[in-house]
């Protein structure tokens, strides 16, 4: 059902059974995908593409203008994923860069008043909640949680089955499977309960050992060269070693909320 209050651009594709409801507006060169609801008062801007089964509440805007001075007009895309929730008042740029695209993954609750700025990667089953605010640049891991008023600086980087408390600040990269809190941002320990609830696979064996690895690196007084070489030596291989191990390579090192060592 379209309503004839809407307005939807006539070289946009529109899949079947396919919900927009009045006084919302579908530009150009956008894809809304199958069994879509597009509320009142949206915004589809130019270069955006729905999955199937999105619903995109009253008053969002998807594939808005980037807010970056270094975007002079470039064909840019937004990619939304199959099975996402997109709340009220929500606002997503697209990409500063020729041919790239903003995404944000299957089966994401994006909550209200929340902000992704451009050419932000947020992976399959993510949490965004109310009023979260992510800088252009950024990458967030699946399974991540951002509780409410989360703010995600420039060119972050953040792991699988990350949750950040609420009111938050991120600047930097933050390693899986972490519950990160306060401001300046610390460790807060494991984030077990979401995994064990949500995945099966992380047993108390395997979350164990996650532990035991971040001990090294955030609560054993030593430098992460050292807290690496111990994770190496003592926590037995698992695919969730080598995740952790992996990001903080792939960071070169580089991680939030590392302790100041102790010297004395």
């Amino acid at each position: 059902m379209i309503s004839p209050l809407a307005y939807v651009d006539p070289t946009a594709k529109v899949g079947n059974n396919v919900t927009i409801h009045p006084f919302a507006f579908v530009d150009k060169d956008t894809v809304i995908g199958d069994d879509c609801v597009i509320m009142p008062y949206v915004s589809i801007m130019n270069g955006s593409k729905l999955g199937k089964n999105v619903k995109v509440y009253n008053g969002a805007i998807i594939g808005t203008d980037p807010q970056d001075f270094k975007w002079k007009g470039e064909r840019t895309f937004c990619e939304i994923g199959d099975n996402t929730v997109i709340r009220e008042q929500v606002v997503i740029n697209r990409s500063i860069h020729e041919d790239k695209a903003t995404k944000v993954g299957a089966d994401c609750f994006v909550m209200a008043e929340t902000h992704i700025g451009h050419d932000t990667v947020v992976s399959d089953k993510c949490v965004l909640g109310n009023s979260v605010q992510i800088a252009g640049d950024v990458t967030i891991g699946s399974c991540t949680i951002l509780s409410t008023s989360v703010k995600i600086n420039s060119g972050s980087k953040l792991g699988k089955w990350v949750f950040v408390k609420g009111g938050s600040r991120i600047s930097g990269n933050v390693p899986p499977y972490v519950i990160m809190a306060h401001n300046p941002v610390s460790y807060y320990g494991v984030n077990a309960m979401v995994m064990r609830d949500k995945a099966k696979r992380f047993n108390d064996a395997i979350i164990d050992d996650i532990a035991k690895a971040y001990r090294h690196i955030y609560q054993c007084n030593t430098s992460l060269f050292n807290a690496i070489r111990r994770i190496m030596a003592v926590i037995p291989q698992s695919d969730e070693r080598d995740e952790i191990l992996k990001f903080i390579k792939d960071c070169d090192n580089k991680i939030v909320a590392l302790p100041k060592l102790d010297m004395y």
